[in-house]
C-alpha cells in the first residue's frame, strides 16, 4: 500500500511538474468534451427523443463516461499501455519492487489529458444530471463499477501480449471499439450487437447500466453491475497473472 501511495504521488508530480502544460491539455480535453455535449443537445432538440433516450438521460451517460475515461485512462493511465509495455521490457523494473507488479504499473503514470475527463464529468452531471444525494451517490456507484469494467477490459486485452507476442495492437482496437460503444446509448443497439455490448466488449457495463442506475436504481441492477466489475476485475487480473509466467524480459539488451 505505502508504494502504491508513493507511486501515485510520483505519478502526479511528474504530470504537475509542466503547469503550463497541465492546464493546457486539461483545458483542450475539456473543451473537446463541451463540444460533444453541444452535439448531444443541438441532436435532441430536433429529434426529441432516441429510443425512450432524452437530453437529460445521454447528458447523464456522457457524464459517467468521462468520469470513468477519468479514472481508467487518465488516473491509471498504464492500463491502455500493458501490451506496449510488455513489448518494450516495461514490466522489467516492475517484476523487480516488492509490490504486486499490476497495481505498480496502473498507478505508475497518469494522463493529463484525460484528467479533464476526471473533472469534467462531475461537474457535467451537476449540471445536468439532477443532482440529489442519492443520485450523486448512484452516479459515484456508476462510475466505480463502470471504471473497473473499462480498466479490466483494456488490461485483460493488453496482457494478452504475453501470450501472442506483438506491441499490443488489439488494446488499441478494443480502446476504439468500447469507448465509441459506450459513447451512444444501449438501446440505440439491438440483437446481437446488444449482447455483444453485455460480453465480448462490455461498453453496456461502462456507461449503459449506470445510467439507468441513476435514472431509475433497481437492487438486481445493482447487484449486476458489481458481479459484472467482479468479474471483468478476475478476468484481468488472471489474464496478466497467467501471462506473467511466460514473460521473458522485452528489453533490446536482453535479447540473444
Amino acid at each position: 500500500m505505502t508504494i502504491a501511495l508513493a507511486t501515485v504521488r510520483t505519478a502526479f508530480l511528474e504530470a504537475w511538474s509542466n503547469r503550463r502544460g497541465f492546464w493546457f491539455q486539461v483545458a483542450i480535453m475539456m473543451a473537446n468534451d463541451v463540444a460533444w455535449v453541444a452535439f448531444w443537445v443541438l441532436f435532441f432538440r430536433e429529434v426529441g427523443t432516441l429510443r425512450g433516450w432524452d437530453t437529460h438521460q445521454v447528458l447523464l451517460l456522457f457524464a459517467i463516461l468521462c468520469t470513468c475515461s477519468g479514472v481508467s485512462l487518465g488516473l491509471l493511465a498504464n492500463a491502455r499501455r500493458i501490451g506496449e509495455l510488455v513489448a518494450g521490457g516495461g514490466l522489467d523494473a516492475a517484476l523487480a519492487l516488492p509490490t504486486d507488479p499490476l497495481a505498480y504499473l496502473l498507478t505508475r503514470r497518469v494522463d493529463t489529458a484525460l484528467l479533464g475527463d476526471f473533472a469534467f464529468g462531475p461537474v457535467l452531471f451537476v449540471a445536468a444530471g439532477d443532482p440529489t444525494p442519492e443520485r450523486a451517490a448512484v452516479f459515484v456507484f456508476g462510475v466505480l463499477c463502470g471504471s473497473v469494467v473499462l480498466t479490466s477490459f483494456m488490461v485483460a486485452l493488453g496482457s494478452l501480449t504475453l501470450f501472442a507476442g506483438g506491441r499490443g495492437e488489439q488494446a488499441d482496437l478494443g480502446f476504439q471499439a468500447i469507448l465509441i460503444f459506450a459513447s451512444y446509448p444501449i438501446d440505440v443497439f439491438g440483437g446481437l450487437t446488444k449482447l455483444v455490448l453485455f460480453t465480448a466488449v462490455p461498453a453496456a457495463f461502462v456507461t449503459g447500466l449506470p445510467t439507468r442506475l441513476v435514472t431509475s436504481f433497481t437492487w438486481p441492477e445493482a447487484v449486476a453491475a458489481v458481479a459484472a466489475a467482479a468479474f471483468f476485475g478476475l478476468v484481468a487480473v488472471a489474464t496478466f497473472n497467467l501471462g506473467l509466467r511466460r514473460y521473458s524480459s522485452g528489453a533490446l539488451w536482453t535479447r540473444a
